[in-house]
C-alpha cells in the first residue's frame, strides 16, 4: 500500500523549517521499518493577511510505499507523537495521512489543493473533506490550523504537478558543466526538461546554477534548464534555471 504524509504549520522563526521535521518523520518511519518513504515535496499556499503563517505558508508532503494495513495506525501514532513533542512553540501543527487505496475521489482532494493555492480556506472545510474522503486529518498544537495546508499539500502532491523537491544537488560545484546523463546517473533525477517542456538527454551539456533545485512534474522529479548563449563545438549549452524562475512551482 502507498500511502501520502502531509504536514504543516510546525514551526516557528526561530526554528528549524517543516522541511525538517518531514525528513525527520520518514527517517523514523524507515527505521521503524514501517515502510519505504520517497521524497519530500514543498507546496506553496496561498499567502495572504488572513492566513497565519511562519515564513512561506508552504506544506511538506511525502509518499511512503510497502506500508502494510496493519501498521497505519504505527505510522499515525509516530506522526502525531513526533508533532507533539518537536513542533516549535506557536505552531499550528496539522497533520494529513491518505491511504491512496481507499481515498473516495482523487479529484476532489487534488481539487482542495489546488484551491488553496489562491483562495483563503477554513479548518471546517478541511474537516469536511477529510471525512467525505475517508482521509486522516489531525490538529496538533496551537490553532491547529496547519490542517489546512495539510490536506491541501497531499492533494498538490497527489496531482504531481505543484512543489520542488527538498533538498539541493550538487552543492558546492556552481559553473560546472556536466552531461544529461551524469546528472541522472548520480540523482535521484527522473527528467531534465526545458520548461516548455523538451527532454534532454545523452551528451547535452548542462552547466550547474548556483542552487540546483528540482521539482514536481508529472508525478517525476524534474530539473528545468534553460538555453545559453554559448556553444561548445557546435553543441548548445544549457543551464539550470534560476532560483527565482524555481520559485514559481
Amino acid at each position: 500500500m502507498r500511502i501520502l504524509v502531509c504536514i504543516d504549520d510546525t514551526d516557528n522563526l526561530d526554528s528549524k523549517g517543516t522541511g525538517a521535521h518531514a525528513l525527520g518523520i520518514s527517517g523514523k518511519i524507515l527505521a521503524q521499518k514501517l515502510g519505504m518513504p520517497k521524497f519530500i515535496s514543498r507546496h506553496q499556499l496561498f499567502v495572504h493577511d488572513d492566513i497565519p503563517y511562519t515564513s512561506h505558508n508552504s506544506a511538506m508532503c511525502f509518499a511512503v510505499d510497502g506500508v502494510k494495513s496493519e501498521d497505519i495506525i504505527s505510522i499515525k501514532e509516530l506522526c502525531i507523537d513526533y508533532l507533539e513533542k518537536e513542533s516549535a512553540g506557536g505552531s499550528d501543527p496539522g497533520l494529513c495521512i491518505v491511504e491512496l487505496e481507499t481515498l473516495k475521489d482523487e479529484k476532489e482532494l487534488i481539487r482542495f489543493g489546488k484551491k488553496a493555492k489562491a483562495n483563503v480556506l477554513t479548518k471546517k472545510e478541511a474537516y469536511e473533506m477529510a471525512v467525505r474522503l475517508g482521509i486522516h486529518l489531525s490538529e496538533h498544537g496551537g490553532t491547529g490550523g496547519g490542517v489546512i495546508g495539510a490536506l491541501a499539500g497531499a492533494g498538490l502532491r497527489l496531482d504531481g504537478n505543484d512543489g520542488r523537491i527538498k533538498g539541493k544537488y550538487f552543492v558546492g560545484c556552481q559553473n560546472e558543466v556536466l552531461t544529461a546523463d551524469e546528472i541522472l546517473r548520480r540523482t535521484n533525477i527522473s527528467e531534465i526538461r526545458e520548461e516548455n517542456g523538451g527532454v534532454l538527454g545523452g551528451q547535452e551539456r548542462i552547466r550547474l546554477g548556483e542552487k540546483v533545485k528540482a521539482v514536481l512534474l508529472d508525478g517525476r522529479i524534474v530539473l528545468l534548464v534553460e538555453r545559453t548563449e554559448e556553444t561548445t563545438k557546435g553543441r548548445a549549452i544549457w543551464e539550470t534555471i534560476p532560483k527565482p524562475k524555481v520559485r514559481k512551482y
